[in-house]
């Protein structure tokens, strides 16, 4: 068993709202429940009584009651909470005091901090909201937009909310076909669109983008311009920001459907049309105060830093914050410019609690910055990391560096369900390398190949039962064709995450990679985050990617792509390197049949490496059917795999 790094106190687990609710759950259910274990085995024996034990202990407003907490019909055709009528919004800003600050902005650079408050964020909204009604929208329009990590967004999509319409946003650092070929699925009345962004300590214009959008989105019928870095003429025909919220008004929301469409999160689409994912008011209402209450403990008045863009699911996740009443801090720019950034910006705006993603971490950690040596981090009392596995090295390092008195929770969830589905409660100790646990109302296991559930050993992840913040439905999906290819297809009723993990004796769990590039070598399937947990700590290589394919006569050939890190080479004393750390540290079947050296590692927009479509390019595939480019963040790097698979296949004599 890994040795415990970290352990809570029990004067922390008392004054927990984690414990909180405990407690009054204990007065409702007239029964103990000493410790989340005990909450998870009852919310899944009694999904329906667990959720409605979140509904009354975050006072859910419902304007017409519900008849049925959930519907007898199987994933994916579930409806939750039917008959009930509520709206997202209201919910998102019923707290917080008027002269409290509600959201601190921060741009790249350690330029002072935009602070809006409470009441601003409202009148914001409201005048936003009235703007849209005016301006034709009703509930179910599409409102798109093209933002960054701004106040314009939270306002943007809590203003969509109210009216009832439905809100979808791409990352500036999108191009113009990615964008378009998200946003034209979705046929949006209103495209709300920034002049540019931060990044890397510059300017990046983007007033040309956002001249392709308005050309090939042609159901757009307003254009809001944000001049958020230049000081030029709003574009010919469309709306300044200012005009939005220029008219004071109420605030009124719309009352909707619980599971009315609220906004459209896409896959990364690295092959074929982004799918559309469309989540429902009542299930992020839900997903929101369960996740931002139970798990990241905020209260009203504390803060929440969420190192995101807008093209991650991150950035919806931390808009549950709002819920509770807790400020959100949006950060616009490169976390890593200049070094520790994220952990400067940390400081300053006093988060209580830091979500990032495991690279920043890394990327953080191999500057040779001390955060805490810097700045004082004595407020943060929990770190989310997200994305991906945080390696173990990135475990102590946090430890080390950002405070021995902080929380670390790895978390594994999805764009899918805008949640987690594993990570810690303030029950939980943290091992190295794993994550803490399942979260209530999520009936999660690892099932074999033969749909058996395993502990201790490697299995498909699987959730059995169905989860409120599940999507809705897909876009342009009707009959529910893709929704069910894409996660019930192996076991009918069952969800089938894609990732291989490992659930211990102990509770907690290891997340291993996804299973659709998954390793399996002589029968044993290797993950390949075990691969880049170890190399990467060796400050030789800056970031590795391994493949496996599957050949002729069944062979299998077992590739690891090298990046070697500034001033070094991959030549035969680091191979022998490489060989000797992962035979030691790991099995000699985690030794690869080659090592290359390589340019880059390409990742999805969201940072995830590109392991499928490379090996589909190694397996002979071509590149326009493995790959979609504008869902690459290096498409040169891409197109050098693209043409080492041609070699290697002229080599091994393919046609």
């Amino acid at each position: 068993m890994t040795d415990i790094l970290w352990s809570p106190s029990d004067a922390r687990i008392a004054s927990s709202p984690l414990r909180e609710f405990l407690d009054r759950l204990q007065e409702r259910e007239g029964r103990p429940f000493p410790d989340h274990d005990a909450l998870w085995a009852w919310s899944v024996a009694d999904l329906d009584r667990f959720w409605t034990a979140v509904v009354d202990h975050y006072d859910v407003e419902l304007s017409t009651p519900w008849t049925q907490v959930r519907t007898a019909d199987p994933m994916p055709h579930t409806r939750w909470f039917t008959g009930a009528r509520l709206n997202w919004a209201r919910h998102a800003l019923r707290h917080g005091a008027d002269d409290a600050p509600a959201l601190l902005c921060v741009q790249e650079g350690g330029r002072a901090a935009r602070e809006i408050s409470w009441a601003e964020l409202r009148g914001s909204v409201a005048a936003a909201a009235a703007w849209l009604r005016r301006a034709g929208v009703r509930p179910g329009d599409r409102v798109a937009a093209y933002l960054p990590n701004t106040e314009h967004a939270v306002i943007g999509v809590l203003a969509a909310a109210a009216v009832g319409a439905v809100w979808a946003c791409c990352s500036p650092d999108f191009g113009a076909e990615g964008t378009i070929g998200r946003l034209a699925q979705l046929e949006p009345t209103v495209l709300i669109a920034a002049d540019g962004y931060h990044w890397n300590g510059r300017e990046i214009d983007r007033g040309d983008v956002v001249a392709q959008l308005r050309a090939n989105l042609p159901t757009v019928r307003r254009v809001v311009h944000v001049p958020y870095l230049f000081d030029r003429p709003a574009p010919e025909g469309s709306t300044p920001w200012a005009e939005l919220l220029a008219e004071p008004a109420p605030l009124e929301f719309a009352q909707v459907e619980f599971s009315h469409p609220l906004w459209v999160l896409f896959t990364s689409g690295t092959t074929g049309l982004p799918k559309g994912l469309v989540h429902g008011h009542g299930g992020i209402t839900l997903e929101g105060l369960k996740w931002s209450g139970l798990y990241c403990g905020l209260r009203a008045g504390e803060r929440m830093f969420a190192v995101t863009s807008t093209g991650w699911a991150l950035w919806n996740m931390q808009l549950g914050a709002l819920t509770r009443g807790a400020t959100i801090v949006l950060y616009e720019g490169s976390p890593g410019h200049p070094d520790g950034a994220v952990f400067e910006v940390t400081a300053r705006t006093r988060a209580d609690v830091l979500l990032l993603g495991a690279a920043v971490v890394t990327a953080t950690s191999n500057t040779g910055v001390s955060p805490r040596a810097e700045h004082d981090l004595g407020g943060l009392r929990h770190v989310m990391v997200s994305g991906s596995a945080l390696p173990s090295a990135g475990y102590h390092w946090i430890l080390e560096h950002v405070g021995a008195h902080v929380r670390i929770d790895s978390t594994s969830g999805g764009t899918d369900i805008s949640g987690s589905f594993i990570g810690g409660n303030e029950y939980a100790p943290v091992r190295v390398g794993r994550i803490g646990g399942r979260l209530a109302g999520v009936d999660c296991a690892a099932w074999d190949d033969d749909g058996e559930p395993v502990v201790g050993t490697v299995g498909d992840l699987v959730v059995t039962q169905p989860m409120p913040s599940m999507p809705v439905y897909l876009w342009n999906d009707p009959d529910a064709v893709r929704y069910t290819d894409s996660y019930f297809d192996t076991w009918p009723g069952v969800w089938r995450h894609g990732d291989w993990v490992t659930f211990h004796p102990e509770g907690d769990v290891s997340v291993h990679g996804r299973s659709d590039s998954t390793l399996n070598r002589q029968g044993v399937r290797l993950g390949s985050s075990d691969f880049y947990d170890v190399l990467e700590t060796l400050p030789e290589i800056a970031e590795t990617l391994v493949v496996g394919v599957e050949e002729p006569d069944d062979g299998y050939w077992l590739g690891l792509f090298v990046v070697p890190a500034e001033g070094h080479v991959l030549d035969d004393e680091l191979r022998d390197t490489i060989v000797t750390t992962l035979r030691s540290r790991l099995t000699a079947r985690h030794v690869p049949d080659e090592i290359i050296a390589a340019p880059a590692v390409p990742h999805t927009l969201s940072g995830k490496r590109l392991e499928v479509p490379i090996k589909k390019l190694l397996a002979g595939r071509p590149l326009e059917k493995a790959a979609n480019i504008a869902s690459v963040d290096d498409p040169d790097a891409l197109r050098w795999y693209a043409g080492f698979a041609q070699r290697r296949g002229a080599a091994a004599g393919r046609r």
